[in-house]
């Protein structure tokens, strides 16, 4: 499932953002690839610099852990801290699936679910695109700042050669508490019917099998 997360950062978390990553010293994106990422990968990230990343963090994870479209489509365990990449004219990410092992310091853990969230606004850079393969054709998603979309993390993806301007975003991975993609997104859907009918016949017997039945799959499919 492809899923966007609108405004997951509101205006004033970007601008807070960008201020942060203005005197940022950003370094060869190859240093934190794997070896075959390594071959198609042509950008930029923000060196870790231990009180700038703390801040970061800070904001992009209050704002993940209050977002219900993100809690409820990705079931997130652990997320790892993220990445600030930057694309400049000539920049490109080819062909490649994100690691399937997250954790390079602190615990390792697998990584079911990516994230893209988009820093700087669409019409501020040509090119640029998070392009999705998927059984249903390509999928080109270029957002809003504020913007996030998470995907599978096995799904092959690239991103298109920047060629005018300036892409900025932040990177993150999550291993969910289910790990099959396709019961994910049958939870997510599920679960939107449950609050509607939570909201409009909270006391139906229809509903009460709706709820019972939604916790007993996170259940059945979950794992710690």
């Amino acid at each position: 499932m492809l899923l966007r997360i609108p405004a997951l950062l509101n205006a004033a978390q970007v601008q807070k953002v960008r201020e942060l990553l203005a005197d940022a010293e950003f370094v060869d994106g190859k240093l934190s690839a794997g070896f075959a990422a390594s071959k198609v990968k042509h950008n930029e990230e923000m060196r870790q610099e231990p009180e700038r990343m703390r801040l970061l963090v800070r904001i992009l994870m209050a704002s993940l852990g209050h977002n219900e479209r993100f809690r409820f489509g990705v079931l997130p365990h652990r997320v790892a801290d993220p990445i600030f990449a930057r694309y400049r004219p000539g920049m490109t990410y080819g062909d490649h699936v994100d690691d399937p092992i997250m954790g390079s310091s602190g615990p390792r853990f697998r990584s079911d679910v990516s994230m893209t969230l988009f820093l700087n606004e669409p019409e501020a850079y040509d090119g640029g695109e998070l392009l999705m393969h998927t059984p249903f054709g390509d999928q080109h998603v270029k957002l809003p700042a504020g913007d996030a979309v998470v995907y599978p993390s096995s799904s092959l993806h690239q991103v298109a050669e920047v060629t005018r301007g300036e892409r900025l975003v932040a990177l993150t991975w999550i291993q969910s508490y289910v790990r099959d993609p396709a019961q994910r997104e049958l939870l997510y859907e599920l679960n939107q019917a449950r609050e509607l009918l939570l909201k409009e016949a909270p006391g139906a017997a229809h509903t009460g099998h709706v709820d019972r039945s939604y916790a007993n799959l996170v259940r059945m499919w979950s794992e710690l």
